[in-house]
């Protein structure tokens, strides 16, 4: 009869009984870092959005300014419209009939008198005026030289007016101050006035020289 011997028990087994502890252990670390990390994922991510979002305090438009223009009224300028002479009636008809839709980039206004012997422009209103009586100027004050026709300048506490020395029948413009330099203004201008008002008056030296 064969003797039967038992097998010796080795620890072979033994690993195997303990896995699903170790697996149970490492599932519950997991587990655990999983639910730390959640929270501070979430808040990093509420963090991002909020400097990205944007913010309901921020400042209100900038009003109206130079650089942001704001509303430009349309409405006739008020313009005096004194009785001219048959000749300088016709000059001046002349003139406005030929003055340019925009002056930079002012754009025409209506007047509320004299349409043919006045023009407007944009808002606050730069004014031209045919027609009027042509300024006294010594021979030593300035005057200036503007795409072939002399202007005499005078200030006002809120624009600068201009006048023709070298014309014919004088015209006057009006700049506003908030335009700035005002002799930048009458180039568009002058350049009418050289084709339609003809030369003339008695325009001191420094419009000759």
């Amino acid at each position: 009869m064969d003797k039967i011997t038992d097998s010796p028990v080795t620890d072979s087994a033994q690993p195997g009984a303990e896995q699903p502890a170790r697996d149970r252990t490492t599932r519950g670390a997991a587990l655990i870092a999983t639910l730390v990390a959640l929270p501070i994922t979430l808040l990093v991510g509420g963090l991002a959005f909020t400097q990205l979002s944007p913010d309901e305090r921020a400042e209100p438009a900038a009003t109206p300014s130079a650089t942001v223009p704001g509303p430009r009224s349309s409405a006739p300028v008020e313009m005096a419209a004194p009785a001219l002479a048959e000749r300088p009636a016709t000059v001046c008809r002349a003139l406005l009939s030929q003055l340019p839709a925009t002056v930079n980039d002012l754009p025409q206004r209506p007047v509320t008198a004299g349409p043919e012997q006045n023009a407007a422009y944009g808002d606050p209103a730069l004014t031209v005026a045919c027609g009027g009586a042509e300024p006294t100027v010594g021979e030593t004050e300035d005057v200036w030289t503007v795409n072939r026709v002399c202007w005499y300048a005078t200030e006002q506490a809120d624009a600068t007016v201009l006048t023709t020395l070298d014309r014919e029948t004088a015209v006057t413009v009006r700049v506003p101050r908030s335009y700035g330099q005002a002799l930048q203004w009458v180039a568009p201008v002058s350049d009418t006035i050289v084709a339609s008002v003809p030369s003339g008056g008695d325009a001191p030296s420094g419009c000759r020289g």
